[in-house]
């Protein structure tokens, strides 16, 4: 049994679990762990500038690779900038890893102010991550490391902590690294496959709604192939995009707070497939499920099934293997689908003309960014107007492509998340959309995507506001504005002083020249792009409900 140190065995385990980069920044009670990194040329430590990125860049590295995240932090003023990021990994159900450090053990519990404490530092992590712990021995931190990526691994995935006292890591014992757990995946019910089958087989008007959970399986040819078979159209959560191409004949496209072909599908199917998704409707929506429709949820979290809206039949199962599952039993079964392609195609087209009547100047952005992207591309939707609008106006044709902050809505997540993204998918096209106030966030990590050679492209649409929230007074509070107006800086100059290209447009009409050559560069690149105040899909009612509550 090999002696080693609590950073050897931290970092030997990591390796041995295939992790390849580390998003962290270092202080006092972690030195042990980055001099072990030193030591280990199969991992890339990626140093951010605030604490807050790593996590974000350890989130848009494992929704895109599949991989997961490690993020690398102090205790204390560390653990908590991080949380923001942890949080947003949480609601989107991704595998992220942070590591933080700790106070000495002798110190734990002990309130007497030690360096960066926090009386019970795992606490505050119970309810952001999937799962959390701490080792205090040597020999139980491959342990520790091994149980972290089988919950992330299994089931729904979701962020976990660990923490590894400050005094530990130097500490040398016996120490074993076993080999890593295969990923733990839930096999559907062959009963409720059956009961399943025999419902979407006899649907008239069947519809599946995908939603995150199918990005977690990697789903997308088996769903397009389900969609085939049961003739079935196909609308997404924001998360769920890229569930099958949109370019596809089944798909509807996207459904957002009652926007989108949802709102015109839903009613009409008798049968609805919702694979991992919540099936949350939104507050402005008066409407849900009706008595006479069923539901069929197939969900990796068994907490989910049933959770919002009612499940005729419930499937705790990976999405993937649920799909497989089901597809298999339908086998040659007589499908009585009675939609037709002109059927699917006059939804798409009316939900579409819906969407470029309420948000015109947006919808042409979105399209013009679209046109100068590859298939493949990446592109993080910020929370912004932009961002927003694409939910519902770009499209997205490939798995892995379009992230969102989902419900926890994080303002400044989307830069440094696109970061992660780029350095797990060094040959992609990664796109970030921004506001000006969201930029504000972490526009110091311009020196990391230089300093790396992150090769991002950020648009920043500057409307000098914190746009909904000046919407928001404007419409419910009578034009009492205050704090949402900002004075920003030029943006475009603030890349070039930090060493990445900088471009300033005097208007949207030259983004598409711009992010051609941007995207050529081969260098961090920062667009400024002026744009008026816009509201976002959320502001605006839904088609048919613009006088309800009035």
């Amino acid at each position: 049994m090999p002696v080693m140190s609590g950073a050897q065995a931290l970092v030997r385990s990591l390796a041995r679990h295939g992790v390849e980069v580390v998003f962290g920044l270092p202080g006092v009670q972690i030195m042990d762990v980055f001099d072990a990194l030193y030591d280990e040329p199969g991992i890339r430590m990626v140093l951010t500038r605030h604490e807050q990125a790593t996590t974000f860049m350890a989130d848009g590295y494992a929704r895109t690779t599949g991989k997961p995240g490690v993020a690398l932090v102090v205790p204390g003023p560390g653990a908590l900038n991080a949380t923001a990021g942890l949080g947003t990994a949480y609601a989107t159900s991704s595998p992220v890893l942070l590591v933080s450090g700790q106070i000495e053990s002798y110190n734990l519990g002990r309130n007497r102010g030690a360096l960066h404490e926090i009386g019970e530092q795992l606490d505050v992590f119970k309810h952001l991550t999937k799962w959390c712990g701490r080792s205090d021995k040597v020999n139980e931190i491959p342990g520790m490391v091994r149980n972290a990526f089988r919950e992330m691994s299994s089931g729904r995935p979701r962020p976990v902590e660990i923490e590894i006292p400050w005094d530990v890591l130097p500490m040398t014992d016996d120490t074993d690294l076993p080999e890593p757990e295969g990923p733990g995946k839930q096999q559907p019910d062959p009963d409720l496959i059956r009961e399943a089958a025999e419902l979407l087989a006899g649907a008239g008007r069947p519809l599946i709604w995908a939603g995150g959970g199918t990005r977690d399986a990697a789903v997308s040819t088996e769903l397009l192939d389900l969609a085939e078979a049961l003739n079935s159209p196909v609308i997404t959560t924001p998360e769920g995009k890229g569930a099958i191409p949109e370019n596809s004949p089944l798909s509807l496209g996207s459904f957002y707070y009652a926007h989108g072909p949802g709102h015109i599908a839903l009613p009409q199917a008798d049968v609805i497939l919702a694979v991992g998704s919540r099936m949350l409707f939104t507050p402005n929506v008066p409407w849900g499920i009706q008595p006479h429709q069923k539901v069929v949820q197939i969900d990796a979290d068994p907490e989910e099934l049933g959770r919002n809206i009612p499940a005729t039949v419930g499937i705790a199962a990976d999405a993937r293997l649920g799909v497989q599952a089901l597809l298999a039993e339908l086998g040659g079964r007589t499908r009585a689908s009675q939609w037709t392609g002109t059927e699917i195609t006059a939804i798409r087209q009316q939900a579409d003309l819906e969407i470029r009547e309420m948000a015109p100047l947006q919808v042409e952005i979105i399209e013009t960014i679209r046109r100068e992207l590859d298939d493949d591309a990446i592109m993080v939707a910020g929370t912004t107007d932009i961002g927003y609008w694409s939910h519902l106006a770009y499209p997205v044709l490939a798995p892995h492509s379009y992230l969102t902050s989902s419900y926890f809505a994080t303002l400044g997540y989307a830069f440094p998340t696109a970061l992660g993204a780029k350095v797990g998918n060094p040959g992609r096209q990664v796109v970030a959309t921004t506001g000006d106030g969201g930029f504000g966030y972490a526009s110091s990590e311009l020196a990391t995507a230089v300093q790396e050679g992150i090769n991002v492209v950020t648009l920043v649409f500057n409307n000098e506001m914190l746009g909904a929230s000046h919407h928001d007074q404007q419409q419910r509070f009578g034009g009492r504005v205050i704090g949402t107006r900002l004075h920003n800086p030029d943006f475009a100059q603030l890349a070039e002083v930090y060493g990445a290209v900088g471009v300033r447009l005097s208007s949207h009409e030259g983004l598409g020249d711009a992010l051609r050559d941007a995207l050529r560069a081969n260098r961090p690149v920062v667009i400024e792009v002026p744009i008026p105040n816009l509201p976002p899909p959320f502001q605006i009612a839904p088609r048919g409900l613009e006088n309800v509550g009035s």
